[in-house]
């Protein structure tokens, strides 16, 4: 429930509606550093963006689809018995399995969507016009791959809310398009989990972010794809 109001008190019950929401939701790590200190010590260590984690559960390693057990949740202060949504963590597994930075660690009875290709809606954030079929990196969460915009299926007219026809966007306009990237990523749509679900565009020669994306869903050619160990 949102506060109609401009309190400090309605921020905070805001913020604290949306933390349970979060806790509730699937868990979900993305994977921004492997920890291997020593020999003895492999973790994978990121921030929790939703659900709650425990020693002896169950998860799963997306893209690939690798599943073990979490052997320890360790932080800062010591081990801990669980993990929250905001929570700065390390997680150690029961098996020697592969895992990168930009993988994305899931519960294993929801795990996140795998795809390659999406419908988005994309905010342009730069003068020199969005064109269909030019590279861009697209980063998302710790990940970071080769996307091209393959079709703009329309542009928001930000006043009406009309649907107009476009094949391209100009400086601040809004529009929905396919999405294509040059391998599947884990992803969540941006209406269930904004951190597994938000994207910015980056040119690449540049290295200027030039637009920011909100994931809808998977295109249907996508959805074959099942990358499981």
């Amino acid at each position: 429930r949102w506060y109609e109001g401009p309190t400090m008190m309605g921020y905070l019950e805001t913020v604290e509606v949306d933390h349970a929401r979060l806790e509730r939701a699937p868990f979900r790590m993305p994977v921004q550093w492997v920890n291997r200190p020593h020999a003895d010590f492999r973790g994978f260590a990121g921030i929790v963006t939703s659900g709650t984690i425990q020693p002896g559960d169950r998860i799963r390693v997306q893209p690939s689809g690798r599943e073990s057990r979490v052997a320890r949740l360790v932080a800062y202060e010591g081990d801990l018995r669980q993990a929250v949504p905001g929570q700065s963590i390390t997680i150690t597994l029961a098996d020697e399995i592969d895992v990168s930075r930009g993988d994305v660690i899931s519960s294993a009875d929801a795990p996140a969507r795998v795809a390659d290709q999406f419908e988005a809606t994309i905010v342009w954030m730069s003068d020199q016009p969005m064109l269909p079929g030019r590279p861009y990196w697209l980063k998302i969460g710790a990940k970071t791959v080769t996307a091209t915009i393959s079709h703009t299926k329309y542009r928001v007219n930000v006043n009406s809310l009309e649907h107009l026809a476009a094949t391209r966007l100009e400086l601040n306009e809004i529009g929905v398009c396919n999405v294509a990237v040059d391998r599947p990523v884990a992803f969540d749509p941006y209406k269930e989990n904004r951190d597994t679900g938000g994207f910015i565009l980056i040119d690449r020669l540049s290295n200027n972010t030039v637009g920011a994306g909100l994931l809808h869903f998977a295109l249907r050619r996508s959805q074959n794809i099942h990358w499981q160990a």
